[in-house]
């Protein structure tokens, strides 16, 4: 069985698509994919010729590097992405 796996933790993958990514962010599609493209946020897997999805455990890091930098504190992963 081939099976996605998380380098750091050794979890299984969890794909989510962009309705639930928007609401997680709060942004609209174009500025999503725009940041990506841009490198400012993580960037969408291709699952299938018309299917893409992003990897929730990048996005919820995402949303944390953001609060703590709103909050002024230190972030490892805001300088990686």
């Amino acid at each position: 069985m081939n099976t996605a796996r998380n380098d750091h933790h050794e979890e299984p993958v969890e794909f989510i698509r962009l309705p639930e990514v928007k609401k997680l962010v709060g942004f609209g599609t174009t500025k999503i994919y725009e940041m990506a493209s841009q490198g400012l946020f993580p960037k969408q897997v291709q699952l299938g010729a018309r299917s893409v999805a992003w990897v929730k455990s990048e996005v919820l890091q995402w949303n944390s590097a953001k609060l703590a930098e709103a909050r002024g504190q230190a972030s490892d992963s805001s300088e990686s992405k």
